[in-house]
């Protein structure tokens, strides 16, 4: 099913500590990073991408010292239980803060921890089973 967002673009305090954040997070999902000038990207380019794949979704974060964090919360897709697990492990030795487990509120399939990352910035590993 094709997604209904192209990014999503976070705006984070200080953008050096966001990408030791987002890259231990991330990398374990299989993204890419990107730095561009101002922002930062991340991708997971499908497995038969060519050399010269651009992406068409991505997320990405932008520094903003005087950001404050909003009520919307970013869901990253794992391919596992195992995956969620995994990340939940060493959430608090990155830094994120707030973590909290799904406990069936959306059903027998689903399966996710909730946090923050450190600026605040509300995030969610899940995993929607079969």
């Amino acid at each position: 099913m094709p997604l209904i967002l192209s990014h999503v673009d976070l705006r984070v305090r200080d953008r050096a500590k966001a990408i030791e954040f987002y890259d231990a997070l991330l990398n374990v999902l299989g993204a890419t990073r990107e730095d561009g000038k101002t922002f930062t990207t991340w991708q997971i380019p499908p497995p038969d991408a060519p050399a010269d794949w651009e992406a068409t979704e991505w997320f990405g974060i932008t520094e903003d010292p005087a950001m404050t964090p909003g009520p919307v919360r970013v869901a990253f897709d794992a391919p596992s239980r195992g995956t969620v697990d995994a990340i939940a492990t060493y959430l608090p030795a990155i830094g994120a803060r707030n973590i909290e487990w799904d406990e069936g509120i959306y059903g027998g399939r689903y399966y996710a921890v909730f946090f923050d990352d450190p600026d605040g910035n509300k995030l969610e590993v899940c995993y929607i089973g079969a």
